[in-house]
């Protein structure tokens, strides 16, 4: 089973949380997730992280801080999910690969179906947001 890296952003705002939604192919087709991607041989997390945000968003951020690592198998590959807590440096997000995207308050976490192996991020957010 192929298994991937993949970092995400967990950018929060105002007491709100930034969540995207994927694009139409594949096993997570419309799912909700904190953005992010796969890393480079040899690059680490917060580099990834910084790196795909400004390809899929076109934004800068700034990594504040780890959160947690998640490892989750799907149907067709497993993962490890690195979560970091991020914050916009410089313009607004513009999806450039999501369909849509919202700024979640803490009662609105559950509002969306999220990806998976993103739901025990989604568990410590409650904790950040007030």
């Amino acid at each position: 089973m192929k298994h991937i890296e993949v970092a995400a952003a967990v950018i929060i705002r105002d007491n709100k949380v930034f969540a995207a939604q994927r694009g139409e192919g594949g096993e997570l087709a419309r799912k909700w997730e904190f953005p992010g991607g796969k890393l480079e041989p040899g690059e680490c997390g917060e580099d990834a992280i910084v790196r795909e945000i400004l390809e899929e968003l076109g934004t800068e951020i700034k990594v504040l801080r780890f959160l947690l690592s998640v490892e989750h198998r799907y149907k067709t590959f497993s993962l490890t999910l690195h979560g970091y807590l991020c914050e916009i440096v410089t313009q607004e997000p513009t999806l450039n690969e999501h369909l849509a995207s919202k700024w979640l308050g803490k009662d609105e976490l559950d509002s969306v179906s999220w990806a998976a192996a993103d739901l025990p991020i989604v568990e410590a957010i409650h904790a950040l947001l007030e």
